[in-house]
């Protein structure tokens, strides 16, 4: 009696792997998350926290998973080609943000690869729209599922979990780019040297 029940449990469960598995190959291959927020801090001032690496910890949402991790920097200290990768523990794992495309003050767009644990590289994109005296900033990554990813995304919802730390960032680069110092402002450009002497009397 037993044996037969045992024999029908591993059935069950076999025909349950079955099903996800089979289930989670039809899944969408590709993934979108995005999340905004407004600042009161002018396009520029957003896009200089966003274009230094060096500024990375300022506002990332994961420093306070492992403030012990190791962090290096390649390439120049900002703009294209500026690098940011990281190790540390299993909540944090290891990467590296790249950034490929800059155009100051409204796009940053980064490679985002993560070797520990492993996953196909992705895309990640902030856009920086003026939004009266402030801005109104979209942090958007997409990227490809593979298997695993699909059959994760069945049980976890990848918007949700990534979201969050969307969210979190935001609020921390709004409280950054809020605290830099305003802009000097542009030197009025004198006239006296566009002024005509007036004609001395004779």
């Amino acid at each position: 009696m037993l044996k037969k029940i045992a024999v029908t449990l591993f059935m069950v469960i076999t025909v349950c792997i079955v099903a996800v598995l089979s289930i989670a190959a039809t899944r969408p291959a590709t993934f979108h998350v995005e999340r905004s927020l407004s600042m009161a801090a002018p396009p520029q001032a957003v896009f200089a926290v966003l274009n230094d690496m060096h500024r990375f910890h300022e506002w990332s949402p994961w420093q306070k998973l492992d403030p012990a991790m190791k962090v290096k920097f390649e390439g120049p200290a900002s703009g294209v080609g500026a690098s940011y990768s990281w190790v540390g523990n299993r909540d944090v794992g290891e990467g590296r943000m790249t950034i490929t495309d800059a155009t100051p003050p409204g796009s940053l767009t980064q490679k985002l690869e993560f070797m520990k644990p492993p996953q196909p590289p992705s895309a990640v994109h902030f856009t920086i729209a003026p939004e009266g005296s402030g801005s109104r900033v979209t942090w958007a990554m997409d990227g490809n599922n593979n298997y695993a990813s699909k059959v994760m995304c069945m049980f976890v919802s990848l918007d949700a979990m990534i979201g969050k730390d969307f969210e979190s960032g935001l609020t921390n680069l709004k409280q950054v780019a809020e605290a830099e110092p305003a802009s000097p402002p542009m030197p009025a450009a004198s006239s006296a040297g566009n002024e005509k002497a007036a004609p001395t009397k004779p």
